[in-house]
């Protein structure tokens, strides 16, 4: 047996975005003999799930480590991949993404979720807008979905997120918006009304579009804090994916 590890993210046309999720697998400390790549669901040429595939088993590797580098199991794409690769027999929702040409055997692992890493990164990228945490409630933006199950899947790890958040940072309060279905400026309405700073954190890979332009529309005319930044660039990262990648080797050699 020789495992290869396969970290997949969505992809995007900004450069910036790309360089940030190579950067943190580049800090990743699994061992030499690990071969590691990273690909992207689509829009970065080159470097797709086939291509990643194709060069790790181009290296000889029999067992490919699947890391889905996304924020929540509620993602769509989690499960089309997951089916594409062949480690599931269906995707729970029709997709157009075609099954990859795979050799080797598939372990698909986990997404982001409520991981308590997570949860220190959101606030290290938060703590500087807090002024009096015992009036605050920080308020998680995720994408959510609109597809039954999938937005339950996004709710459950997100409000677990939120409360792990919380309990770090010492906040009066924490909770959660969606952008679908658009719950974001009901919840900072809310929050207002009951006396509180409103602190919001994106939960995002990468800043974007989303970051970027659509968050701040959604809260045009509130008052709120918002930094913008997103998980990555943050040292944990790499250790979520290395926590990860050793669990799975782990039960890799049990069954060997």
């Amino acid at each position: 047996m020789k495992p290869g590890i396969l970290i997949i993210s969505h992809g995007s046309r900004d450069k910036t975005w790309v360089s940030m999720v190579d950067e943190a697998v580049s800090h990743l400390t699994l061992g030499e003999e690990l071969n590691v790549e990273a690909s992207f669901l689509e829009l970065v040429e080159g470097r797709l799930i086939q291509d990643g595939i194709d060069r790790l088993e181009d290296a000889g590797v029999t067992d490919i480590i699947v890391i889905p580098l996304f924020v929540s199991s509620g993602s769509t794409h989690v499960d089309e991949i997951e089916y594409a690769l062949g480690a599931k027999a269906a995707p729970e929702k029709e997709t157009e993404l075609e099954c990859f040409t795979v050799k080797a055997k598939v372990h698909y692992g986990y997404p982001v979720d409520d991981d308590p890493d997570i949860a220190v990164m959101i606030w290290d990228k938060l703590r500087g807008l807090s002024q009096h945490p015992e009036r605050e409630t920080i308020l998680l933006v995720g994408h959510g979905s609109r597809h039954e199950g999938f937005r339950q899947r996004w709710q459950q790890g997100i409000s677990s997120l939120a409360e792990r958040v919380r309990r770090i940072s010492g906040a009066a309060a924490a909770d959660y918006g969606l952008l679908n279905p658009d719950s974001v400026r009901g919840k900072v309405e809310y929050w207002r009304e009951q006396g509180h700073e409103v602190l919001v954190a994106p939960l995002f890979l990468s800043e974007g579009y989303f970051t970027k332009v659509v968050i701040p529309e959604r809260l045009r005319g509130l008052e709120y804090a918002y930094s913008g930044q997103t998980l990555l660039p943050h040292p944990l990262l790499p250790h979520w994916i290395e926590r990860q990648v050793k669990l799975m080797l782990e039960q890799l050699g049990e069954h060997c």
